[in-house]
Order: C-alpha cells, then structure tokens, then sequence
C-alpha cells in the first residue's frame, strides 16, 4: 500500500466570509502537507451535485443533499488538492467532527466554528462548518477530478 496520497479541501464560503482562509491553509501547511492545486471559484450547480454525490441522497436523505449543493454554491469557496503521507487521515482528524459543536478543541471546526445540527435544521440550511475534507483515498480521486483537471495540479519530486 502506498503511504503518499492525495486528498482534497474545499474552504466552504462560511471560512471565506469569515476572513479565515490563510489561517486553516497554515494549519496544513504546518504538518506538511504539500499543495499540489488551489483555485478560487463559485461553484456551479452542477458541479455540487457531482462533488455531493447520490452516494449522500441514500445515506442522508435527498434533502440534506440538496442543503449541502445549496450551502456549497451559496458563495465563493477555495478548492485545494494535498499530497502526503497518509494525508487523507491526516487532514480529517485535523478538521474534527462534522458538526462543529462536537468538534475537539485544537481541530480546524473545534477552534474556528460552534453550529450544531439542530440550529442548522431550525433555518432549514446546510451546517456550515468551514471546510471539507474527503474521507478516504478513493473520495478524493473522484474529488479531486470534479475539482481540477490534470494539468492544473503540480507534482513535487
């Protein structure tokens, strides 16, 4: 199994509005993840619902999906590709649970976010929580393609 992986990071428009995106890059950048493509953008429709997947529909429901597609192209978000080792696993204990008000202390949601479902549920929204992060080598494949072409991502040697 090969320990060097790719993962991706969208910086979700809650962490651009609030002004913090400089400082959640550091944080990767700290444990030495290295920045293979980054891009600014509104996402469009389309490309939510191929980053949200149907996958999520019959996990969660239709309705969440259509929240998390809404909440994604409700502004503009940072998309980035990191290459490490392990990285995946790295980056997700980093970000912390989903729901910010779970999220340990001294994770990117822990210190940056306090929402929780049950408020987000109240507006009827999906839960901003800054950022996300794939959850296994495959996802961040896929993702990565949705996200970026090959020619936009660099290698490192």
């Amino acid at each position: 199994m090969d320990t060097l992986q790719r993962t991706l990071v969208l910086l979700k428009p809650d962490a651009l509005e609030r002004g913090i995106v400089g400082e959640i890059i550091t944080r990767f950048e700290r444990v030495g993840a290295k920045m293979i493509g980054m891009k600014l953008l509104v996402s469009e429709k389309d490309t939510a619902l191929q980053h949200y997947t149907e996958d999520l529909a019959r996990r969660r429901g239709e309705r969440v999906r259509e929240l998390m597609v809404a909440m994604l192209t409700s502004g503009p978000i940072v998309a980035i590709a990191f290459e490490g080792i392990e990285i995946v696993e790295v980056v997700r204990k980093m970000i912390g649970s989903t729901e910010p008000k779970s999220a340990a202390p001294g994770t990117i949601r822990g210190d940056y976010a306090h929402v929780s479902f049950k408020h987000a549920d109240s507006l009827n929204v999906g839960i901003f929580n800054l950022v996300h992060a794939s959850g296994s080598p495959e996802e961040a494949e896929t993702e990565i393609d949705v996200w970026f072409k090959p020619e936009e991502l660099v290698a490192f040697t």
